[in-house]
Parts: structure tokens; sequence; C-alpha cells
């Protein structure tokens, strides 16, 4: 390859390499711009008041790249405060789900309903799946009952300062479908200016996109103001549950830590029932054979037991009768086979006792 080769290939690959030395700091920024939106997740609604029977459109910006969300109107709530009674104050029959789009954001109509609960009313978005991220959005439902929020409860206020973990394994008798347990820890702090005494955790599983059941946990101790403590709560799923779960944990209506949780599929039931399908059959097989045995004739179940006792004690081998060859000295006499001739009658056959007459001959007068 000549000189001038040489410097046409150079030129060609300096020139690759400058577009992408030109295009590094852009692949670099994408990932912290998303992350950066994903932190402030929003949305703005067509309408802020509407009757039951219209809709109104939600439009979202900001939110985690090609995220499952779930639309709700849910009253006693307010963005600064949440929904305080949780998704039973939502109207969940006529939520929507959506999916975001590359860019973090969506565009769905929803259906205007009356929640349980009085407004003020707010329309919820939050992520069904994954980071653990929600917004709400002000609404008015025309003609629906208004009332007081409820008072936050007294006392501190307490946050989670580190992240929560499941402790526990699984015990064979949870492979063989007993309730899978484990034990979530956390550690929260009072930011407040006065204790917490025993405070009332809500403890919730959830299985995919359905919506988690709270139970109330209470945990037993004094949180002082500017002091920290670690929470222990037990969770507990139903028999024969596996799959992928999520535990979290609520207080004062906001969701304080979640926790995803694999559960193994329960083999020891699988192998069990596999077991089963082979021992009934044998059985019933067994019962069968006892029964035609007793129902069969006499000689047959004789002729059974007797061949049933020569296998089982084996005696002498049966000996053969010698073979004797005929016209031996001590072989049986053989009947008579001889007929009479046929110019003699029976009565008048010659034999030993009157042997024949002989008349001489005559001849002619000589």
């Amino acid at each position: 390859m000549g000189p001038a080769r040489w410097l046409r290939a150079l030129g060609s690959w300096g020139a690759a390499l400058g577009f992408l030395l030109a295009l590094l700091p852009a692949l670099a920024l994408a990932p912290a711009t998303g992350a950066a939106a994903a932190d402030n997740p929003g949305a703005t609604l067509s309408r802020q008041q509407a009757g039951k029977g219209g809709d109104i459109t939600v439009k979202g910006t900001g939110w985690r790249p090609d995220a499952l969300l779930m639309m709700l109107i849910c009253g006693q709530a307010t963005p600064a405060r949440g929904v305080i009674g949780g998704t039973n104050a939502c109207a969940n029959a006529d939520g929507r789900a959506v999916t975001t789009d590359s860019r973090g954001g969506f565009s769905k109509k929803l259906p205007v309903a009356e929640p349980p609960r009085p407004c003020p009313c707010v329309v919820h978005i939050a992520t069904v799946t994954g980071e653990q991220a929600a917004a709400d959005v002000v609404f008015e439902v025309a003609g629906h009952p208004v009332a007081a929020l409820p008072k936050p409860p007294p006392g501190g206020r307490l946050a989670v300062l580190t992240g929560a973990r499941l402790e526990g394994s699984s015990g064979v008798l949870t492979w063989f479908g007993a309730p899978p347990a484990r034990t979530i820890v956390f550690t929260v702090g009072n930011l407040g200016s006065t204790p917490v005494k025993d405070p009332l955790f809500s403890l919730g599983t959830s299985h995919g996109v359905f919506a988690p059941q709270w139970e109330d946990r209470q945990w037993h101790g004094t949180v002082a103001p500017g002091k920290k403590a670690r929470i222990r709560l037990d969770a507990e799923l139903s028999a024969g549950a596996h799959g992928d779960y999520q535990v979290a944990v609520k207080y004062a209506g906001k969701v304080l830590v979640e926790q995803p949780w694999g559960v193994g599929r329960p083999w020891g039931v699988t192998f069990f029932w596999l077991l089963l399908c082979v021992v009934v059959p044998a059985a019933v097989f067994r019962i069968g054979m006892a029964v035609v045995d007793k129902a069969g004739p006499r000689a047959a179940r004789a002729a059974g037991r007797s061949w049933r006792r020569r296998n089982a004690r084996p005696g002498p081998a049966p000996r053969m009768p010698a073979f004797r060859r005929p016209g031996r000295a001590d072989a049986p006499p053989q009947p008579s086979t001889a007929t009479a001739l046929p110019w003699f009658t029976p009565d008048t056959a010659p034999s030993e006792n009157h042997p024949v007459e002989k008349h001489p001959t005559t001849k002619g007068n000589s």
C-alpha cells in the first residue's frame, strides 16, 4: 500500500473517531436527563372540574420511560397530604392504566367517577411496578359531597433513613406449600418536635399489578425527637403462594418503603400429586385383584394356593418313569391279535386239543 492510500485510510479513521467523540457527550447526558426527569413526575388535566359520566384527558411528563402507571380519582386527598385513605378512597373500578413512552410522557382519557370518600379530590397517578413514583393533581367532581380532611395524628413525624430489606428464608414446609414468611427491616427517624409512641404502621403485600392488601401492624416503642429506631415487621403470604410479590409499609397515609419479594414455586406439592397419581392406581389394582381372587371358583383358588405353595417352598423335582422297550423279559404280555383263517369257522378251527384227522386217500380199482 502506497503512502497516499495510508493517508486516505488514516483520514477516514480520524473522521470516524471524531464523530464518536462528538457523540459521547450526548450519550452521557441522555441517561442523566432521563433520571432527572424521573425524579420530578407530574401531570396536567384538560379540565379541573367535571361531573360523573364525563371524561378528562390526563397528560404526564417526567416519568420513567416505558413505565406502567395507574390513574385513579380519589377522595379525601390533597397534593400535600396525599390520599389519606389509600386506594380504599379511590374509584378503583373506573381507573385506567397507561404506559409511558421513551421520553417518560403519556396522554390518556380518564372517565369521571365519584370516589367512595367525599372531596377534596385528586387525580392520583402512581407507578405499578418498579421504582415507586406518584403524583396528585387537584380535581373537583361536580355534585360530589365535600368534607373537611381528618386532622393529622398528634406527635412527631417519621421518615425513613435507610433502605428496607427482607430477612428470613424458606424452610422445608414452604417447599410443600406452607405460607412463606419474611421480616421487613428498616430504620426511621423522628423529624418532629414531639416523641412518637407505639406508631401504627400499615403493611401491604401485592402480587403483579394488583393493589396491595393492607394490614395494621403496631410497633411497640418510643422514638424521641431527633432519634432513630429500627423497625421490624413480620410479613406472611397465603399457603402455596409463588411468584413476584412486593411488600410495602405505610405510615400516616404515606408509603415509607417498598421491597420486592420473589417466592419460589412449591415443587413439593407437585411431587406429592405425581406420587399420588402413581400410588392410587396401584392400590386400586391390588384391591381389584384381591376381589377377583376371592370371587373365583374354589378349584381355581385351590390351584392358585397350591401353585403359590410350590413356588414358595420348592420341593424335590418329580421323577419321570423309566422308558421300557417292548420285547424285554420284564415287559407285560401283549394281547394276541391273530384272526381266524377265512376257510375255518370259529367252532371248526383246529386247535391243539382236537387235531385234524387224516384219512387215507382212495384210488380207483386197480
